[in-house]
């Protein structure tokens, strides 16, 4: 399965973020998107991508003055990417040894999706079922 089929069932919607955003800001984008990362873009395009994780990293070093700091402070900068051809197989291995929950989908340098761990999860869990029937329908007709 390719990544253009995964954005098909889930959607292309991307919640982004700018640099100069607060943590707070960003915190409230989270809860009011029910997700766990925003890519950051400027008028130049991806120049980053920051979540929960990033937050609650920051905050142990940084307390709570972390809130009023730009989301810029804590972004990760070197943001791994795929495209809609990938395989799922390929960006679950991009996903482990990069240690990344969420990636960011670029087509001809312009942004067009994301998928998360739970996406590839749900992609498989979907495969094996499918599987599953297709083995059960095989042996109940002999």
């Amino acid at each position: 399965m390719r990544i253009a089929d995964v954005l098909r069932n889930k959607g292309a919607s991307v919640a982004t973020i700018t640099p100069e955003t607060s943590v707070s800001g960003l915190l409230t984008e989270l809860s009011v998107h029910n997700i766990g990362a925003m890519v950051v873009v400027s008028p130049d395009g991806v120049i980053g991508i920051v979540s929960e994780r990033d937050v609650v990293r920051a905050l142990q070093t940084r307390g709570a003055e972390l809130l009023r700091m730009p989301v810029s402070e804590i972004m990760t900068t070197f943001v791994a990417t795929c495209t809609p051809n990938d395989t799922v197989d390929s960006l679950s291995a991009l996903m482990t040894t990069k240690r990344v929950r969420h990636i960011p989908v670029m087509e001809n340098g312009r942004l067009t999706g994301i998928v998360s761990i739970g996406d590839v999860v749900k992609t498989r869990m979907e495969e094996l079922e499918a599987q599953q029937e297709q083995l059960q329908a095989y042996i109940t007709r002999g």
